[in-house]
């Protein structure tokens, strides 16, 4: 069976758009990579970082350490231009919409194209270089917060 994106997927993050970090409730789940890299992009120490920072959400019997969003639903890094940790911006962040269920087929790409006006639009990227994000977002899986070393948080 031929996979939907041989040939690549066009997609470029317009100017001025930010559905994605703002307008309605969502996580960001962080991989344990994701926090090491924030809190050294904002020197803070991770007890500080999560606690100015993030949330804990239950997810079954595990908690998930997600980023904390203000109360317009805005995430808590989203400035007036822009991502202002976009340099060391969490995976899943970074790999948008490169995500399994998103290319899961055609159909889910077309969508996710409904609410995402950059998704068919832009740079053409090719079916390597998906695979190489779908691949990023599988070794950063979600922190599950019980197994943080609290040392980490406590100390």
């Amino acid at each position: 069976m031929e996979c939907f994106y041989e040939d690549g997927l066009a997609f470029t993050c317009l100017p001025g758009c930010r559905y994605c970090c703002a307008v309605e409730p969502g996580f960001v789940f962080l991989s344990m990579n994701d926090l090491q890299r924030l809190c050294s992009f904002t020197q803070k120490p991770v007890k500080d970082f999560v606690a100015e920072f993030c949330i804990k959400v239950p997810m079954g019997s595990h908690h998930y350490l997600s980023l904390k969003e203000r109360d317009n639903h805005d995430c808590i890094f989203l400035g007036e231009k822009g991502c202002t940790v976009y340099e060391s911006r969490p995976v899943q962040c970074s790999t948008y919409p490169f995500w399994a269920h998103v290319l899961s087929s055609g159909k889910s790409w077309e969508e996710e194209k409904k609410w995402c006006p950059g998704i068919g639009k832009g740079v053409l990227h090719s079916k390597e270089k998906i695979d190489e994000q779908l691949s990023l977002r599988k070794e950063n899986q979600p922190l599950i917060f019980e197994e943080l070393d609290m040392s980490l948080i406590l100390s």
